[in-house]
């Protein structure tokens, strides 16, 4: 059974930094592209950053330079580390192998004063 977990949302401020992991069982996750997607209110869900399992990385614009996703290859787990977040940014964030049916359930992240 294939278990995707987020973990690290919260609330921060503006100008704050944030990591998200996130951690996958029953699937060898290291060989799919994996994406850091988010919904923010009344939006439709968007990609956020993407790697692929040779570690190539692709970032939306909105988020360039301020995000960093990475992996660490011995846990396979998956970061998404988030520095001066803007109110913009807040939003489930899920985790999950894009076209596919593995993604986890979400953390809310809130960017709030």
């Amino acid at each position: 059974q294939v278990q995707i977990v987020e973990s690290g949302g919260g609330l921060v401020q503006p100008g704050e930094s944030l990591r998200l992991s996130c951690d996958a069982s029953g699937i060898s996750f290291s060989a799919y592209v994996r994406a850091w997607y988010r919904q923010r209110p009344g939006k439709q869900r968007e990609s956020v950053a993407t790697i692929t399992p040779r570690g190539s990385t692709n970032y939306a614009r909105a988020v360039k330079g301020r995000f960093t996703i990475s992996v660490d290859n011995a846990t396979t787990t998956v970061y998404l580390q988030m520095s001066n977040l803007k109110p913009e940014d807040t939003a489930v964030y899920y985790c999950g192998a894009p076209g596919t049916a593995h993604w986890g359930q979400g953390t809310q992240v809130t960017v709030s004063s």
